[in-house]
């Protein structure tokens, strides 16, 4: 009996299926707000007794964000910076780990755990207070004043951004599991007659790595790339979405604060696009 969809279609098929909640639970819960803070953006929103007044303003909301707020610009520079330097260190202190975590030796499963224990721990409120005591930090840098006695050996201009990745390396820490975990998955779903062939033709294992382990787990790059984006774009203690509360919360500017957000999706959104064209390539040729 002929099947009434061919295996591409019922492989599409599939695919939409697993977006299927998704995609009911935006229409349901996201799109409404979505399509009113899109509108907000547009408004100057008074509060009254009867409800939110709003009067048309244009674009007056998305050019006072770059001509008049003195706050908004540098927080936002700040946040990009932060994203440029801590992304590549989550993906290679992510990469590192989950090859040694793929070894075989004894207590394997519980030096996992303690990998993923500060996803579970730090979040949320703990990870703002953790912040807020310094912890996100590495005291050395400020004890010993690094910064002023080294300028005379390296370079302010080299100097600076190498002691903020350093003093990063916690933040970077905490935000691996996830990363790591993924990384774990693709190295394990490596086969390893790969890796006694070219045992047997004589490959090194730095050989092995570049040859068979880093285009396997490129897709994995990819996930993790994008999933570290958006998590250093939306975490707490972001000084963006600090400050975009703080306009909305505090000082009751609707419009404006929904002006600064869609400025901030933009933004968040072009980076991810960069990246997935910079993965085009790969993507292509695995279909």
């Amino acid at each position: 009996m002929r099947k009434p969809f061919s295996m591409k279609t019922r492989h599409y098929l599939e695919g939409y299926a697993f977006t299927l909640p998704w995609l009911i639970g935006f229409l349901l819960f996201m799109a409404v707000p979505l399509g009113k803070s899109l509108y907000y953006a547009f408004q100057s929103l008074e509060v009254k007794t009867e409800g939110l007044k709003a009067t048309y303003v244009g674009l007056e909301n998305f050019r006072r964000a770059f001509t008049v707020d003195v706050d908004f610009t540098p927080k936002l520079i700040e946040t990009v910076a932060s994203l440029l330097i801590q992304v590549p260190l989550i993906l290679i202190f992510a990469m590192f780990s989950a090859l040694l975590l793929n070894r075989n030796f004894r207590g394997r499963m519980l030096f996992r755990g303690i990998f993923f224990l500060p996803v579970i721990i730090a979040s949320g409120s703990v990870l703002t207070k953790l912040r807020e005591d310094g912890a996100a930090t590495l005291p050395i840098f400020a004890q010993y004043d690094l910064a002023t006695r080294l300028t005379d050996i390296i370079p302010v201009q080299i100097l600076l951004p190498l002691l903020k990745a350093l003093d990063s390396l916690t933040v970077s820490m905490w935000d691996s599991g996830v990363q790591i975990l993924i990384f774990l998955a693709g190295l394990q779903s490596i086969s390893v007659q790969l890796y006694e062939a070219a045992k047997v033709d004589g490959a090194t294992p730095w050989e092995s790595f570049w040859k068979i382990t880093f285009p396997m787990i490129t897709p994995m790059i990819l996930v993790n790339t994008l999933f570290s984006i958006v998590n250093s774009f939306t975490k707490p203690g972001n000084g963006v979405m600090e400050y975009m509360q703080t306009v909305v919360f505090q000082n009751l500017q609707f419009g404006y604060g929904s002006a600064l957000g869609w400025i901030y999706f933009i933004i968040a959104f072009a980076v991810i696009g960069l990246v997935l064209t910079l993965f085009r390539n790969s993507l292509k040729g695995r279909g």
